[in-house]
C-alpha cells in the first residue's frame, strides 16, 4: 500500500475560532465592562450621598436633643458651622402654632455637587 493523498480541503480543522468570532466576543466583553464600570461609580455616588445625608440628620437630631434640655424661655434661634460643611440654622417661632407654644425648625444645609441640600426637623414645644 502506498502513501495516501489527502485533499487540501480535507486539512482544514473546523474546531479553532476565526479573528471575526474572537473580535465579537471581545466587543461584547469590553461592552459588558464599561456597564459594569458605571454602574459601580453611580453606587459610590450613591453611597457618598447617603453617608453626608446621615451626617446632615444626625446633626439636626443631635441639635433637637439637646434642645430637649433647654428651659422654654431659653429658646431662641441660632446659626452654627459643624464640621465644616454643614451649615444648622435653629429657628424659633414665638407663640406658634398658638400662644404659650414655640415652634422649632432645625435645618442642617450642606453643598453637595454645586446643588445645596438640607435636612429640616420641625417639633413644637408647650410653656
Amino acid at each position: 500500500m502506498g502513501k495516501k493523498i489527502i485533499p487540501m480541503s480535507g486539512l482544514r480543522n473546523n474546531k479553532g475560532f476565526t479573528l471575526v468570532e474572537i473580535m465579537i466576543a471581545i466587543f461584547i466583553l469590553v461592552i459588558a465592562l464599561l456597564g459594569l464600570i458605571s454602574v459601580t461609580v453611580m453606587v459610590i455616588k450613591g453611597n457618598s450621598f447617603s453617608k453626608t445625608m446621615t451626617t446632615a440628620t444626625t446633626l439636626a437630631k443631635d441639635k433637637m436633643e439637646e434642645l430637649k434640655n433647654t428651659g422654654y424661655g431659653s429658646l431662641a434661634s441660632d446659626t452654627d458651622t459643624v464640621e465644616s460643611i454643614y451649615t444648622r440654622t435653629l429657628i424659633v417661632t414665638p407663640d406658634s402654632p398658638a400662644a404659650n407654644m414655640k415652634t422649632i425648625e432645625v435645618k442642617v444645609e450642606w453643598d453637595w455637587q454645586g446643588a445645596t441640600r438640607n435636612v429640616t426637623l420641625r417639633t413644637i414645644v408647650a410653656q
